[in-house]
């Protein structure tokens, strides 16, 4: 981190320090609700990195300059929650940044601690943290494509696999034989190397892009 960076962020924090006293808006937010505006704020940038993906060479600049902002704005909302956890005395925006920083060593043991390494895979490796499943670091919340593309990551990371089978789509398929299907579908598209995630928000901006040309014609 060079020294424009580090007073960059200094900038922020001050700048958010002083709003937090003087702006009316601003003085009374609590984590509760900062809360569902950070998840609106994550979703926007998920949309500016999908925009990155899709823009053509003529459109990039744009589409930087959105994602630019839109990390800004998280950034902005991760210093806030530090902000009113010290007001609180929880913690500081210092021992958030440390404890990452721990976790980071503590994960990276084949870079740091090779004489302790001994070929654990990434989710082993987290396993020594006290979690009694490598299923507990997946939110419960999560949409339900991206908690399945999770799930089946983590599975993967300890070796387990599903088997892969035909995947049929037909007529009078119940509810519970649809998901099913669609699970399968996620496994399929991981084995192959593909984010299910991904690749539906791809189609759905691409979508998106045809009903909106659509629309230009019919004016």
């Amino acid at each position: 981190m060079n020294h424009e960076t580090i007073e960059a962020f200094q900038r922020l924090n001050d700048t958010l320090g002083i709003i937090r006293k003087e702006c009316p808006w601003d003085r009374v937010q609590t984590m509760e609700s900062l809360r569902y505006l950070t998840i609106e704020e994550t979703y926007e940038l998920s949309e500016a990195i999908l925009g990155i993906l899709s823009s053509k060479d003529n459109e990039t600049p744009k589409a930087n300059n959105e994602m630019k902002k839109e990390l800004g704005d998280l950034f902005m909302h991760l210093l806030f929650y530090c902000t009113i956890a010290e007001e609180e005395g929880r913690f500081t925006a210092d021992d958030v940044l440390n404890a990452i920083n721990d976790k980071l060593v503590d994960r990276h043991p084949f870079i740091f601690r090779k004489d302790e390494y001994h070929g654990e895979s990434w989710e082993e490796i987290k396993m020594h943290e006290g979690r009694k499943s490598v299923l507990e670091g997946v939110p419960s919340s999560l949409p339900p494509l991206v908690k399945a593309v999770r799930l089946q990551e983590k599975a993967a990371g300890i070796g387990y696999q599903l088997p892969e089978e035909e995947l049929e789509l037909t007529e009078n398929m119940t509810e519970e034989q649809f998901g099913q299907l669609l699970f399968g579908l996620v496994h399929w598209a991981h084995n192959r190397g593909i984010n299910a995630d991904s690749a539906l928000s791809k189609a759905n901006h691409h979508f998106q892009e045809q009903v909106r040309s659509f629309e230009e014609k019919k004016k």
